[in-house]
């Protein structure tokens, strides 16, 4: 049970601010505890790899089934806008779900999306009925593009996917926060520890998604569970009201006046 608020996207109701990747994991079995352990309402997988697996995707689709939690497709691996549409139509079919994480690959040392491919995709999936969950960078055009073509979601990176180095530029991040106020906000890719999960929550952005920290943890489970508690302690402090940092020390137990201020 969380204490944090709900929250809406994509049309649904979730409790849960994790949404978890489903590659690399030891096991199915390790899979399946993980997710219950990290409580996430979304997983996501890439369909290019289910596809190439044996007894996929059918196999994994009836995983997912078990775990309850919501399938959230990708097209990771693809390089053009209409090789990712392609994609995210075969995910509809195979899947039943009109969401799809749209992933467009721009650079092949950095992993970067290529912004150009990303939104001429995201225009052509939205038309035909997509709610489009992008994966992008923090740039803030990029993003209001995003918007402009019928994005209702976005999914700013925090570092170069599955590179574990945190949140590299915060100040963009929380200027697309700032900017962005009504706009459902999911920070995905570089997250590599539990206080990256924390410091981004407490920017305000509304949910996590990650894969590689979780499923190349020494012990996948356990690290599952940690997050889980890292992401709804980040949230909590987010609607609790962090205080404002001063220049100078302030007592905190004042010598003189009353101690409640009434």
């Amino acid at each position: 049970m969380t204490m944090t608020t709900p929250f809406r996207i994509g049309g649904a109701e979730l409790q849960s601010r994790f949404f978890l990747g489903t590659a690399g994991y030891p096991s199915p079995q390790v899979l399946q505890d993980a997710i219950a352990a990290s409580g996430a309402q979304v997983v996501t997988v890439g369909l290019k790899r289910q596809l190439a697996a044996a007894g996929a995707p059918n196999d994994f689709y009836r995983l997912i089934q078990q775990s309850g939690a919501r399938l959230l497709p990708n097209t990771a691996g693809c390089r053009t806008a209409r090789e990712a549409v392609t994609l995210s139509k075969m995910a509809r079919e195979l899947f039943g779900t009109s969401w799809i994480k749209l992933e467009v690959v721009g650079d092949e040392h950095t992993l970067q999306p290529d912004p150009f491919e990303l939104v001429d995709a995201a225009r052509e999936l939205v038309r035909d009925g997509f709610e489009v969950f992008p994966y992008c960078t923090d740039d803030l055009v990029t993003c209001q593009r995003l918007l402009d073509v019928g994005c209702r979601i976005l999914m700013p990176w925090g570092a170069p996917i599955g590179s574990g180095q945190g949140l590299l530029n915060p100040t963009a991040l929380r200027t697309l926060r700032a900017r962005l106020p009504g706009v459902p906000l999911v920070v995905d890719a570089g997250i590599g520890s539990p206080k990256d999960a924390v410091q981004a929550m407490e920017l305000g952005f509304d949910a996590v998604l990650l894969n590689s920290a979780v499923a190349q943890a020494h012990d996948p489970v356990r690290m599952a569970r940690a997050f889980k508690l890292a992401i709804e302690a980040g949230r909590l402090a987010y609607e609790g009201g962090i205080m404002a940092k001063q220049d100078m020390a302030v007592p905190s137990t004042p010598v003189t006046g009353r101690p409640f201020v009434l």
